[in-house]
């Protein structure tokens, strides 16, 4: 069964079908000829959220696992088969969802989704020692890389668990840790694989240059005969109040190139107007080199090299507001505090300019656009709305109810929530290089903080 959605106002023109195998596998195809290109993009309801004590980075390490070969795919195959047609391809795994995706030339499509569908229904098949081991391994040099020997690697996985209780399903980070992967079994994989890997828990989007009739003709050939369950649990509950009632603090002495200022402020749950609103305060105070903090802390005062503020949006628990200042030469962390708390009390006492609200919600709409203006980009959006907010249209007007966000709602949230009672903080504190008595600097700092943030 399907329905058709038709152009709305706020949505570019552009439209999406979806429609429900027997199965329960959710199907969304939205047409787009301007290129000969098509994007695949499939969504699991499953994250790092739904694993338990003593099997944290699981979501992620099966996220690897489904790369290892299939029932008709062998080891690699999945890779040399798409890149070899031309593709691309990767899969990520956050709190909320895994997902895995290729962007195909239109007339490889079927060959995607034939992938896709395999290892959907048959990855138990492939799934031995040799595989789980050699994928452990993967993922643990990737923490290595990524978090532990890389300067403010941890800082993500730190705040995270600051601003998080112990026991909430948020308090790990989706890399797990070096104890709980080396704990994981096979079995383990198996029935995690069992519980979350069917069509009912899954929302499948194909974007592009496609012709609709054919596509789902295909996806009903390949994943309709995949069955569907029922065991799933449901995740735990992830609500909290709407502050954290007292500063939480945690102090890092490492080599990293200069001290560090981070925060993790509890901010709504996303798909609210109030989260909107917490968007657009947080690039208003530090999205980019116009915002107030970028302006304050590294234009007027010279005391940082860096400021930015940006919302981590979640939709089963309360969203983090990241702030992330890197210090200048000596300067102290509390003078950098200090102008912090300045700027954010001045904000919430004044609100934003209308200026400011003018050109914050230009540069949300810009990034919507970006999203939306890929065949990738738009499949992956058109998921993410389905499996966590159950309706994948809700994707083309997003950006229609960030411009419908007024300043008094950014005031709002800015004096309730921006405040320092509200906050988890990170210092960072350098140490000297044993071996060189220098503090050693790598281009992966700023990188890796990116890459946790997402």
């Amino acid at each position: 069964m399907g329905h058709t959605a038709t152009a709305e106002t706020g949505s570019g023109g552009l439209t999406a079908t979806e429609h429900r195998l027997a199965n329960g596998l959710r199907v969304v195809l939205s047409e787009d000829h301007l290129t000969p290109v098509a994007a695949v993009c499939l969504w699991y309801d499953v994250g790092s959220r739904h694993e338990v004590k003593g099997r944290t980075g699981l979501a992620h390490l099966f996220e690897h696992l489904m790369f290892q070969g299939s029932g008709q795919v062998k080891g690699n195959g999945h890779f040399e088969l798409v890149q070899g047609a031309g593709g691309s391809l990767n899969g990520t795994t956050s709190f909320e969802r895994t997902n895995y995706f290729e962007t195909m030339p239109a007339h490889q499509l079927e060959l995607a989704l034939w992938l896709e569908a395999d290892r959907m229904g048959s990855l138990l098949a492939a799934l031995d020692d040799e595989s789980m081991e050699n994928q452990r391994d993967v993922v643990k040099n990737e923490r290595r890389q990524r978090y532990d020997n890389v300067p403010y690697g941890t800082a993500f996985e730190k705040l995270t668990a600051l601003a998080y209780p112990e026991g909430h399903p948020y308090h790990h980070t989706p890399i797990g840790s070096m104890a709980d992967l080396d704990a994981a079994t096979l079995e383990d994989a198996r029935a995690f694989f069992r519980t979350y890997y069917a069509p009912n828990n899954a929302v499948l989007s194909v974007v592009g240059d496609i012709d609709a009739e054919q596509t789902l003709a295909w996806i009903e050939k390949y994943f309709g005969s995949i069955p569907g369950h029922d065991g799933k649990p449901a995740p735990r509950d992830g609500s909290l109040p709407e502050t954290i009632g007292g500063q939480l603090r945690e102090v890092v002495e490492e080599e990293v190139p200069a001290r560090a200022l981070m925060a993790a402020y509890r901010l709504p749950e996303d798909g609210t107007r109030a989260s909107d609103a917490a968007d657009l305060a947080l690039t208003v105070l530090g999205g980019g080199e116009s915002s107030r903090l970028y302006n304050r802390l590294v234009r007027r005062d010279r005391t940082a090299v860096a400021a930015g503020f940006g919302l981590l949006r979640l939709a089963g628990a309360p969203s983090l507001g990241w702030l992330d200042v890197k210090t200048s030469g000596d300067v102290e962390v509390p003078v950098i505090e200090t102008a912090v708390d300045e700027e954010l009390a001045r904000f919430a006492e004044e609100g934003p300019t209308a200026e400011e609200m003018e050109r914050a919600q230009a540069q949300l709409e810009r990034e919507w656009l970006d999203r939306l203006g890929t065949v990738a980009g738009r499949a992956d959006e058109l998921c993410r709305y389905a499996v966590l907010f159950g309706d994948p249209l809700l994707a083309l007007t997003a950006v229609r109810r960030i411009l419908d966000i007024t300043a008094e709602e950014v005031q709002e949230v800015a004096k309730a929530r921006l405040r320092p009672d509200n906050r988890a903080v990170l210092v960072y504190e350098p140490i000297a290089d044993e071996a060189t008595g220098t503090d050693d600097a790598t281009d992966a700092a700023d990188d890796t903080d990116e890459e946790a943030a997402k």
